[in-house]
């Protein structure tokens, strides 16, 4: 039977996207949105792969898992698996034009359920993401003053503000007494931890110590919040007309910054000395499975796989765009973002680092010098360095001299190891909004380079979350005839309710919530819906049909090779993957990090069992829209045929020589072999 191609202009101008024995059941608006220019869809696509994680979550990765070697490991599942379902996502957005619910109905009606959880999984992102945003208007907005709040720690004697009062406005009744005792605990709080770790849970966050404990609203959190969510609403009101001017600037400005940084990162004592360990290669992490399955994970969110954001775009481009250039294009502007960040990340942590043991070898030094007046250190094993100049100390001098003499001297002497200070606080948020704060605070002009950083990563999250955003709308207004008239309500109701549900993650423990959607509300679910989206179009659908309809929109067929990466590279990643993470999440009990404000230090504690069910319930809720709509399809198949047995009384066979999708042959097969069986 001769299978029906994907729609060309011709078609869709004539019967739709669907065909016209479609029209009457999926209508859908005349006319199709498309983009002004070339540059306008590349900065859509560019502005949402890269995002947050490019800037502290691939850094981390990076140093973790081997360094260059990483980055070779990341190239070659790029390549492999990345850039082929990148461009699977283009080339059907762009054929079918529509969102993800369309395309993947057009594939198969019993499939449709793989748009309706992609639309699930954006939501879930939505909600923390603009959270994250939340917090980098309150960092930018504490930036403009100098000395910047989280440079030093509140002073119980002269410090201003509701953290400190003078010796004149101390009273002994019971309500003041518990100030001044608040004003004590919050300054040894941040004595024993550091101003910028003190200011991110106890100033930003006011954060609790565990997710059991969940506190009152944080004001000046929720408020920005609000202000996230007006600036999406705002940027969206007109769809990707009014987005994409907005992203002229969120998407070109993030680059402008990182240059700045790497120009001034460059010229910072330290920077050479962090690049090298950022890069230094460790080949024997090949031999770890953990570290294939972190390098995938990040390929695979770094392109922005499975959430139909990517589909979304492309289907407002012509038919004849070169989506395969540009797969290749935005991937490699990707990674070399990536990398981009890598180099400022490390360069500023390695003048932070060197910061940090200098003081460290200072403070050894003069302990050192004490124990030996006092006649407790041989002079045979003292130093020869310089003491009347400390700083003169080169940290491999000193560690030299530690490893082999540290063990004879009394007393708690460190190592003051380069490595160890590189390590703390790189992952995440605590990259960001400690360990690179602190680091600025240490530049000449800290105030204009802090709101610089934190601009860069709301309009880094900004483009991220307008590639969300339509990942949600696009598809429901392409499904959904009344929401695509009143789209501009539907973006409205979108980030009322997004604001509305998000403020979860503006109480005290909000940000363990925050850690709990990042690492496992989209993790699972959208490895499993690129899996079936690779299955349906590559067995399903047919990978030689899908290429023939390339050929058909780029005027030259694409190489053969991505037939067989399709249907079995592609889709084995995905299953090793989805297993890889599943049996981790069983072997080993999710954690979180908290802060405990007793030790003023962070600290890894099991997610109680309540939260595990919540972490249960969203991944089955962000699933269920897949066997839901299989069985929907169904349903509605087997009724069709039993109103046509009563209709006419016996079953009729068709000659119609269109199908839909291998699935419904599939179902035409069974309702001919039944009608066979009927007159044996």
């Amino acid at each position: 039977m001769e299978k029906q191609p994907l729609p060309t202009d011709d078609d869709q101008t004539e019967t739709g996207v669907y065909g016209a024995e479609h029209r009457q059941q999926d209508p859908e608006p005349a006319a199709r949105a498309g983009w002004n220019s070339k540059i306008e869809y590349f900065l859509a696509q560019v502005g949402f792969s890269v995002g947050l994680g490019n800037v502290w979550r691939f850094p981390y990765l990076c140093h973790q898992n081997g360094g260059g070697a990483f980055l070779l490991l990341y190239i070659l599942l790029m390549l492999v698996v990345g850039i082929p379902l990148f461009f699977l996502e283009l080339a059907a957005g762009q054929a079918i034009r529509q969102g993800s619910i369309g395309v993947w109905k057009y594939i198969s009606p019993r499939l449709s359920g793989i748009g309706y959880s992609s639309c699930v999984v954006c939501f879930f992102v939505a909600l923390y993401y603009n959270v994250i945003l939340a917090w980098s208007l309150f960092y930018m907005g504490n930036s403009f003053q100098y000395p910047l709040p989280w440079e030093q720690c509140p002073n119980e004697a002269n410090a201003t503000g509701k953290y400190s009062f003078t010796a004149s406005h101390t009273y002994i009744d019971g309500s003041c007494f518990n100030i001044d005792v608040f004003v004590s605990v919050s300054v040894k709080e941040c004595e024993k931890s550091s101003p910028t770790s003190y200011f991110w849970y106890r100033k930003a966050l006011d954060i609790t110590d565990s997710i059991d404990e969940t506190g009152t609203f944080n004001p000046y959190i929720v408020g920005c919040l609000l202000g996230a969510w007006i600036i999406l609403c705002l940027g969206m009101f007109r769809g990707i007309k009014s987005s994409v001017k907005i992203m002229y600037f969120s998407s070109i400005f993030p680059y402008v910054v990182l240059f700045c940084f790497l120009v001034r990162g460059l010229m910072l004592d330290g920077a050479m000395e962090g690049i090298t360990h950022m890069f230094y290669p460790k080949i024997e992490i090949w031999g770890n499975i953990q570290v294939w399955r972190q390098a995938a994970t990040q390929v695979f969110f770094a392109l922005g796989l499975g959430f139909g954001s990517i589909i979304a775009y492309s289907s407002y481009n012509p038919k004849n765009n070169n989506c395969h250039r540009d797969a290749f294009t935005v991937s490699f502007i990707n990674f070399l973002t990536s990398v981009l960040a890598t180099l400022v990340v490390f360069a500023v942590l390695g003048f932070r680092a060197k910061d940090k043991v200098k003081e460290c070898i200072s403070s050894n030094m003069m302990q050192l010098s004490e124990r030996f007046d006092s006649g407790m250190v041989d002079i045979s094993i003292m130093p020869k360095f310089n003491m009347s100049d400390l700083s003169s100390v080169a940290p491999e001098d000193y560690t030299s001299w530690f490893l082999k003499y540290g063990q004879h001297i009394p007393g708690n002497l460190t190592e003051c190891s380069l490595e160890n200070e590189m390590q703390k606080g790189v992952e995440g948020t605590g990259l960001a909004f400690i360990a690179f704060t602190e680091a600025m605070t240490l530049l000449p002009g800290s105030p204009f380079w802090s709101a610089l950083f934190f601009l860069m990563l709301l309009n880094l999250g900004l483009s991220t979350m307008f590639g969300t955003m339509e990942g949600i709308l696009a598809p429901l207004s392409d499904r959904f005839k009344t929401l695509a008239n009143n789209k501009t309500k539907l973006t409205v109701f979108s980030c009322v309710i997004g604001f509305l549900i998000g403020l979860l993650f503006t109480q005290r423990c909000g940000n363990y919530f925050v850690t709990m959607f990042d690492d496992y509300s989209a993790t699972l679910p959208l490895i499993i819906v690129v899996m079936f989206e690779t299955f349906s179009v590559s067995w399903l659908y047919g990978a030689d049909r899908f290429l023939d309809d390339c050929e058909g929109m780029l005027g030259w067929r694409p190489h053969v090779i991505y037939k067989y990466l399709w249907k079995y590279i592609c889709l084995l990643s995905m299953v090793g993957l989805l297993l890889a993470t599943t049996i981790r999440m069983f072997i080993k009990r999710p954690t979180y990090m908290a802060w405990n404000h007793e030790t003023a230090s962070e600290e890894y504690l099991d997610y109680p069992d309540w939260a595990l069910a919540v972490l249960g319930l969203l991944i089955i809720f962000a699933m269920m829209p897949v066997p839901l709509c299989f069985i929907y399809s169904v349903l509605q198949d087997r009724m069709r045929r039993s109103e046509n047995v009563e209709n006419t009384g016996y079953s009729m066979v068709s000659t119609d020589d269109k199908c839909e999708t291998p699935l419904t042959d599939m179902s035409e097969l069974e309702q001919r072999n039944g009608s066979a069986a009927m007159y044996l």
